[in-house]
């Protein structure tokens, strides 16, 4: 290891806190000591400082302790004679620094509390581009990805490339390869991010491409988001930093890219970023640490070719992604699928409520199909007009020896994320209310409607080739063809809901486990039945059994239920033998159909999380979405802190929407009728099932009875409503005996 890496990271360890003590002693003359400060809209103060050493800072006095273990972590400066030659000296100025980096940071955020943008969108009318620390919601909704592996790592990028051009290239190559981008710092003024927006390349959490902020410093807030994962998806607890900064090595696979000069301060962050196991890959010629200890293989790389940057980064990360070939002329991938097509970049579209545009596939004979034929009837994109409407109908024909007419929508659900993973191409809706929208730079690369029947047949082999054998897609762009289809269609929609809606635990003797968010919450065994879907809102149990099929060793295996313990709570012997399993004896069991007595295990991927409300005798519910307060008095992001990981948490459990309005749902505390509040947009989202839903419980009107953030958030300020409306909660038997 090279003696002027010691000397330049310890050296920028020194300067960053010192500079950060500057700034901190210039604040306490400014503001009061209790002064609250943090990141917005997070459950974990600052994340980095909260997770490692379990120092919660809420306010300036607070930050007088982090600031000083920072000083003291800093090792002596390295001496003309007798240098040690080991990683422990940068490890710890590099530690030192990134605390230095997070209080920095939360100083910015009260001084300068627009610095940053309050989304996960940039405002590029306004110029404002820099998105700052990631608040729990998009923790939430992002950390799905890294869950289920549609994300398996991210590269963090610091200053930029030497030209626009090379700075698309490394990103979109990472784009190909599903990473997220983590952006920060500047090179003499210029960050990659500045270059990507002259390329015309979109970024925001949307894109994958994440803007954190212009300084070195805002490069603390990849690492934050990192740690809040470990926290919230794995159950690692604050202060434990030795399993914190393992999780992190082991299961987050990130590294840093540095673009330009690296001086004392980027040496120090790189140092720094070692701790977690992230090794830097550089362009420039700076002293390397090649060998291997902390990192799975070296630490730091250096005069890497921009060309081979990607694929040596990844190499030395000891990451395995794949990148999806597909014969069009748009880059493909998940990393697009949030790309929006802006009025101004619009060429044409298809549905919107402009014109009708359907999806819908169908199980045929394997006589009745060619596969990979794809055909389309009617205009295809050179005969349309720039600002054009057309209608649209794309009818998906498979067939297969072990394909079943249950799989159907679960394929047809698949459209809706592959004609977003092409580049340029936007895509919203499903069934008879899809929307597609389609860019000028995609025609401009050659795009036809063509291309979205490649890429069907494409995946839906690579996906799902166990259980099907032809696929063939047919697009239709002719208003009568298009109604012709929407007709077909709209009975099908029809049948499928009547099959599924009907079906009721009772009918089976199989319920399935998702075991996808175990690679983050290791004790958490989500079981799904007909009336109980997956808490992420993404599997039900039709999705489970197909899944199964097609993947018979895969996260959704089939549980015997067995014997009924408990009806009513929804208590089943072979459930609770397969939970205790695999939870590896950290959970007993639990039951299906209550949330005060022995409820199912939460992840944080959770789409709701309902809550007792002993005042009201009844239970809230909120969504990921809404950022508000609740009456539990927390809001979801705390509650989703609470209940992560795996926990079983009595009062509280996680769901998916859709489970509300199933016949199950809490029946053993009550169902429903106990629903006292939801946030409006939620209830709004779900309106006519809840009034049909109390209507089979012998309630009219129930959307009307359930409060919300407009009536209040406290149960005092919601009690007098619920009165007034005589909701069937206040005359139910006691919540809790």
């Amino acid at each position: 290891m090279s003696k002027l890496v010691a000397f330049a990271a310890i050296q920028g360890g020194y300067n960053i806190v010192s500079k950060v003590e500057g700034k901190y002693k210039r604040a306490l003359q400014t503001y009061s000591a209790d002064t609250k400060v943090g990141f917005p809209n997070t459950a974990y103060f600052l994340p980095v400082i909260y997770s490692l050493l379990g120092i919660k800072v809420e306010t300036l006095e607070d930050m007088q302790k982090p600031l000083a273990f920072a000083r003291k972590l800093l090792p002596p400066h390295v001496k003309g004679q007798n240098h040690l030659p080991y990683l422990g000296p940068l490890l710890d100025a590099g530690m030192a620094a990134l605390f230095a980096f997070e209080l920095e940071e939360a100083l910015r955020y009260l001084e300068d509390p627009d610095f940053y943008l309050p989304t996960e969108e940039v405002d590029e009318e306004a110029g404002k581009i820099w998105l700052g620390a990631a608040d729990d919601t998009i923790l939430r909704k992002r950390g799905v990805e890294f869950v289920d592996g549609s994300a398996p790592g991210f590269a963090a990028i610091v200053g930029s490339a030497p030209t626009p051009d090379i700075a698309k290239m490394i990103v979109e190559e990472y784009q190909r390869r599903n990473l997220y981008i983590f952006c920060a710092a500047n090179q003499n003024g210029t960050t990659v991010i500045d270059q990507l927006r002259e390329a015309k390349v979109q970024v925001g959490w949307n894109t994958r491409i994440v803007p954190f902020g212009p300084d070195i410093s805002s490069a603390i807030f990849a690492l934050g988001f990192a740690n809040r994962a470990a926290m919230s998806f794995g159950g690692v607890q604050p202060g434990d930093y030795k399993k914190i900064l393992k999780y992190n090595k082991d299961r987050i696979f990130a590294f840093v890219n540095a673009l330009g000069d690296v001086n004392a301060e980027w040496a120090a962050a790189a140092a720094g970023c070692v701790n977690w196991g992230f090794p830097t890959i550089a362009d420039t010629d700076i002293p390397e640490i090649l060998p291997t200890g902390i990192c799975t293989y070296e630490h730091v790389v250096a005069n890497v070719k921009h060309d081979e940057m990607v694929q040596k980064s990844v190499e030395v990360r000891g990451l395995k992604t794949t990148v999806s070939k597909i014969d069009i002329p748009c880059a493909f991938g998940p990393a697009f699928e949030g790309e929006r097509v802006r009025g101004a970049d619009l060429h044409c579209q298809a549905g919107g409520g402009k014109t009708q545009c359907t999806e819908y596939l169908k199980m045929a004979q394997m006589n009745e199909i060619e596969d990979g034929k794809v055909v389309v009837v009617g205009p295809d994109i050179p005969e349309m007009k720039e600002g054009s409407a057309f209608p649209l109908a794309i009818l998906m024909q498979v067939a297969g020896r072990e394909f079943q007419e249950d799989f159907e929508p679960i394929l047809e659900r698949q459209t809706h994320h592959l004609v977003n993973y092409i580049q340029g191409i936007m895509h919203m809706g499903q069934r008879d209310i899809a929307w597609v929208r389609i860019s000028k730079a995609a025609v401009e690369k050659g795009f036809t409607l063509k291309d979205i029947g490649v890429v069907l047949h494409a995946k839906f082999h690579q996906d799902f080739g166990k259980i099907l054998d032809k696929v063939q897609v047919t697009l239709y762009t002719k208003k009568e063809d298009v109604d012709k289809i929407t007709a077909e269609a709209r009975a099908a929609y029809k049948h499928r809901d009547e099959r599924v809606e009907k079906m009721t635990d009772e009918d089976v003797e199989i319920f399935y486990s998702c075991t996808l968010c175990q690679s983050f919450a290791p004790t958490h065994v989500c079981a799904v039945s007909p009336e109980r879907t997956g808490l992420c809102g993404a599997y039900n149990w039709m999705d489970c059994k197909a899944s199964f099929e097609i993947n018979p060793t895969g996260p959704n295996q089939p549980i015997e239920k067995g014997e009924v313990l408990d009806p009513k709570l929804g208590r089943f012997k072979g459930v609770d033998e397969f939970v205790k399993k695999a939870s590896r004896g950290a959970i007993e069991g639990y039951n299906f159909y209550s949330m005060v007595i022995d409820p199912m295990t939460t992840c944080g991927c959770c789409e709701c999380i309902a809550a007792m409300l002993p005042a009201c005798n009844g239970v809230m519910t909120v969504n990921r979405e809404f950022a508000g307060e609740t009456p539990c008095g927390m809001k979801f992001t705390t509650l989703a802190g609470v209940m992560g990981g795996g926990a079983q948490s009595p009062g509280f459990v996680g769901h998916s929407k859709y489970n509300i309005i199933q016949k199950k749902f809490i029946l053993g505390d009550g169902g429903l009728l106990r629903m006292v509040w939801m946030p409006k947009m939620l209830k709004d989202e779900l309106k006519d099932r809840i009034n049909k839903r109390g209507e089979e419980m012998g309630v009219k009107n129930l959307y009307d009875m359930i409060a919300d953030e407009t009536v209040g958030t406290s149960e005092e300020e919601i009690m007098p409503f619920l009165k007034e409306k005589g909701h069937p909660a206040l005359s139910m038997e006691p919540l809790v005996g």
